[in-house]
């Protein structure tokens, strides 16, 4: 399965010959430079690039293209290497765009020979640079891993390489820009279609958008519209990606959810890569029989496109969420004209004052109504007509999900094992409509995790229009914060992804055994003010060195020992035992902490925080907000509609939490 990485994150690579395939959109320049282990690149020759397109291990394209095909033999490079640069630059002095910031976001892929993708970076957050060092290849430990670095430079080559530590690093940028300049030899054609021995297309698989980005809205492709799902949009919830709107993601919230758009002279840019989203492959062979004469097609769990089944369901519920959005606004649209024609017929009638009264009125008025029930009916036929179809999708999609699409209750979870890869995105509810109460769609959010969560603890309605008193709300939020957990790491490899817990007022006990008693949590819960103190300064301390590493291009000089898997912080009872400088750090893990792998998940009422006034505000505005019941606060600007959450919660009495938890401690124990 492809590693679909983002800035800093690393895959291990398992073998030598390899080649990068780039698209940009517009033509680039590529280059590839080898250095030494602390990045430094000794001499020209160490750089293969258009004026000298090889060079021991290496083959770059020898001409500006949207288009490349890098060749990459880590066997054949001296042992002196130990890092291998890949380099993209804007060309300079033709009438192109001039920094990053103005064209679609890079896409790089390392695939094996045999065209199988094994790691893929979407290089999104570049404005003014006009180079770029893509990503890496490293070796640590006798081993070689690929790194997305995304590191860019307004300087362009000139101040990318005298960066890397080369003396001759102004001469060789212009030999580079006046080869290209000249077009010094051929163009390298972009890579054949997928032929009948299974070659796959350099082309990527259109990124989903699932409705992952929630909490305000929902996320498509590299950049994807935020859905509720959490991911972004190829057509389907969880296009990023998968960072569309945010909810069923990593990207965001419902009332957040943003369509790209065509780029405009002087207006936003979409960065959602145009390769990833119009090039996915051809969706699989459908396996169920044929539909009758007049009958819709019978649905299939996995038909959307995709390189994998499961990105071909990650696909399919977004494109699920999709329809149901859309038929759901026409039936509305449909009702809104029908009130609106008869309200005017009615109108006409009463300001005639000889139809006012009598039987020339009535009638008018009878006819008025009955037009409107007409159409009224006409549209929920419709409506109901597609969504029987999308109950029968949902049907067969449900059953099929993986363990991090599924809920709680799906038997696959019974055959739960530890995997070895972690999945494209995790379920984190179900969304739904009062037009299809039945219909649920999950809500699923891209990974790794782009925002933090926010388990809503305060006062808050349930679908059925009960409240629940504070304290039993407080312990649902607190068991579906550690639901979440759990799935999350459920989801990782052993040992990629580490749990803390502060519980200052130990409030929280009952709700966290089950990560307690398993042993997956990396310290007992932090108790008291001395305990908030002590994680927050560890926590804030890691995305300091490595946000320092990864921005100084030591991202393998941590300290030995250090943990580099994916951190979560579960705060309960938030803002009992926090002092201001505490408050501060929270915001800090919030804002910087996703990027260098620290994840903040707050259990907390905002009503008992307002003393800290407008200081919490960017805190909450930054996490996705998620109640432990069923609320329909999750607002969607894509088509209007508001939808309603509801948590995934563990089925009463079930056991299956624990067995999980259990066989990831178990794993954590056998590879630690």
């Amino acid at each position: 399965m492809t590693a679909e990485l983002v800035r800093g994150q690393n895959h291990p690579l398992s073998q030598a010959r390899l080649e990068i395939r780039i698209s940009a959109g517009t033509p680039i320049v590529a280059a590839a430079a080898l250095s030494d282990e602390n990045g430094r690149i000794h001499g020209v020759e160490w750089v293969a690039h258009p004026g000298a397109p090889t060079q021991p291990g290496l083959e770059v394209s020898r001409q500006a293209a949207a288009d490349h095909r890098l060749a990459v033999d880590l066997d054949a490079v001296a042992e002196t290497v130990h890092r291998v640069g890949v380099l993209l630059a804007l060309p300079t002095g033709g009438t192109g765009p001039v920094r990053f910031g103005s064209v679609a976001a890079p896409f790089v892929a390392v695939t094996g020979l045999d065209g199988a993708e094994i790691a893929s970076y979407t290089i999104h957050g570049l404005d003014a640079e006009s180079a770029v060092v893509a990503l890496e290849l490293y070796r640590r430990q006798g081993a070689w891993k690929v790194r997305a670095v995304g590191q860019g430079y307004a300087g362009g080559l000139a101040e990318l390489l005298t960066d890397q530590g080369l003396p001759q690093a102004q001469q060789l940028a212009g030999s580079i820009n006046e080869a290209v300049a000249h077009g010094l030899a051929r163009s390298v054609q972009a890579p054949p279609p997928r032929t009948a021995d299974g070659d796959r297309s350099r082309q990527a698989a259109a990124p989903a958008l699932g409705p992952d980005q929630a909490g305000a809205a929902p996320q498509p492709g590299p950049v994807p519209p935020v859905s509720p799902y959490g991911g972004q949009t190829s057509g389907g919830p969880g296009q990023t990606s998968p960072q569309p709107p945010s909810y069923p993601g990593a990207t965001p919230d419902p009332s957040t959810v943003t369509q790209p758009s065509a780029p405009t002279a002087g207006g936003p840019i979409d960065y959602s890569h145009p390769r990833r989203q119009n090039a996915a492959p051809p969706p699989p062979p459908p396996t169920a029989p044929p539909a009758a004469p007049g009958q819709p097609a019978r649905p299939v769990a996995g038909d959307a496109t995709g390189w994998s089944m499961e990105e071909r369901l990650y696909n399919q519920v977004w494109g699920m969420f999709e329809d149901l959005a859309r038929t759901t606004a026409a039936y509305r649209s449909a009702v809104d004209f029908a009130e609106s024609r008869m309200d005017k017929e009615l109108e006409q009638v009463l300001s005639d004052p000889r139809s006012r009264i009598g039987g020339q009125g009535d009638a008018a008025r009878e006819a008025a109504r009955a037009r409107h029930a007409q159409l009224v009916d006409q549209a929920r036929e419709a409506l109901d007509r597609d969504l029987a179809q999308l109950q029968a999708e949902a049907d067969v999609v449900e059953p099929a999900l993986p363990p991090a699409y599924a809920r709680w209750d799906n038997p696959v979870w019974h055959a739960y094992r530890v995997p070895m890869e972690i999945p494209m995105a995790l379920r984190l509810g179900d969304l739904h409509l009062p037009e299809a109460e039945r219909i649920r769609i999950p809500m699923l959010v891209r990974l790794p995790l782009e925002r933090g969560l926010w388990i809503d603890s305060g006062r808050t309605a349930s679908s059925d229009g009960s409240f629940t008193d504070a304290h039993s709300l407080g312990r649902l939020a607190m068991e579906t914060a550690v639901a979440h957990a759990a799935r999350l790491l459920a989801v990782y490899p052993a040992g990629e992804f580490t749990v803390h817990v502060i519980d200052p007022a130990g409030s929280g006990a009952q709700p966290l055994a089950p990560l307690v008693q398993t042993g997956v949590l990396a310290a007992p819960p932090a108790l008291g003010a001395a305990g908030v103190t002590d994680v927050l300064t560890r926590l804030t301390q890691r995305v300091d060195l490595v946000q320092m590493a990864v921005r100084g291009g030591a991202a393998d000089a941590l300290p030995p020992g250090f943990d580099t898997a994916q951190q979560l912080l579960i705060v309960n009872d938030f803002p009992h035992g926090f002092d201001d400088r505490a408050v501060n750090q929270l915001r800090y893990l919030a804002d910087e902490g996703p990027a260098f792998g620290v994840h903040l998940m707050m259990v907390a009422d905002r009503e008992e925080s307002s003393a800290y006034g407008p200081l919490l505000d960017p805190l909450w505005r930054s996490l996705l907000r998620l109640t432990p019941v069923a609320d329909d606060h999750l607002a969607d600007p894509w088509v209007g509609h508001a939808w309603t959450y509801e948590p995934s919660l563990v089925p009463p009495g079930s056991q299956v939490l624990q067995q999980v938890l259990a066989q990831v401690a178990a794993a954590r124990t056998k590879y630690a």
